[in-house]
């Protein structure tokens, strides 16, 4: 079970849904999403938080075009308190962001194993949604931060490349986290109903391949996809939310949509 929810179970503190952003390799638009997302969520009236837990490789704070003093870094090395290090953000949430550079966060030591966990604790009882930007790929240090979450929310894009990056990381969550079930996002899609078909047979693929350790099924929910828009661009390049910049666009519609799906499953549990 996860270690933070048999700690807030125990205490009796409302808890927030904690969602993994992640993605089998880099540069398919991860960290877009994680932003714009936690926006759209947040102008549904929820009090949203994105982590980011690229450690050591981190760029939200460019998506967001945000110049932090204090980081992630400085809360786990005891310099500030986590309260100083949360910023607020475009789009009406909060973040906290991570250093980059730091060859000290590449690998999962047992100290960051305990300040990561403390963190995202601190964190939970105070939001609706908090949102972990992870690295892309299946470090150690990435799958202790998908191992603290509720859900987990694949990013891919149509190319064979990063399909192939995502049924590999859908296979080690399977395997080592016994995640029998995860979301998937197919970004810069080129035709409306391409990202679902591209779901269905990354499904049959796991269904032949894939299960937990105990043998159970593991099933991929796909919530939407986001189309191919020179609006993103134009907003990354920017350094500015697609949807505070350009809120009527495809893209921007899209990930509202998307926002929508994660709320629904949030009203089931």
């Amino acid at each position: 079970m996860n270690p933070i929810t048999t700690m807030l179970e125990t205490s009796g503190d409302k808890k927030a849904w904690v969602m993994a952003v992640t993605s089998g390799k880099g540069g398919v638009g991860k960290t877009f999403v994680s932003a714009n997302l936690a926006a759209a969520l947040a102008k549904r009236g929820h009090r949203v938080l994105v982590l980011d837990a690229d450690l050591g490789l981190a760029n939200l704070d460019v998506v967001l075009n945000l110049y932090p003093k204090l980081t992630l870094h400085d809360v786990f090395v005891g310099r500030c308190k986590l309260e100083e290090a949360i910023l607020p953000a475009p789009g009406g949430f909060s973040v906290v962001l991570a250093g980059s550079g730091l060859v000290e966060y590449s690998r999962l030591t047992p100290e960051v194993r305990d300040k990561f966990q403390s963190v995202v604790a601190s964190l939970i009882p105070r939001y609706d949604y908090v949102l972990l930007d992870t690295g892309a790929g299946i470090s150690d240090v990435v799958l202790y931060a998908l191992s603290l979450a509720d859900d987990i929310l694949v990013v891919a894009t149509p190319e064979p490349t990063s399909l192939t990056d995502a049924y590999a990381t859908i296979k080690v969550l399977a395997t080592q986290q016994r995640r029998r079930q995860l979301r998937l996002v197919m970004n810069q899609v080129a035709r409306p109903g391409d990202g679902k078909g591209i779901s269905q047979q990354l499904q049959q693929v796991i269904d032949r391949f894939v299960s937990t350790p105990a043998g159970d099924p593991v099933k991929l929910v796909h919530l939407g996809d986001i189309p191919s828009d020179p609006s993103v661009r134009q907003a990354v390049q920017k350094r500015q939310l697609l949807l505070e910049s350009l809120p009527g666009s495809a893209a921007a519609l899209a990930v509202k949509a998307i926002a929508g799906r994660v709320d629904a499953l949030l009203e089931r549990v």
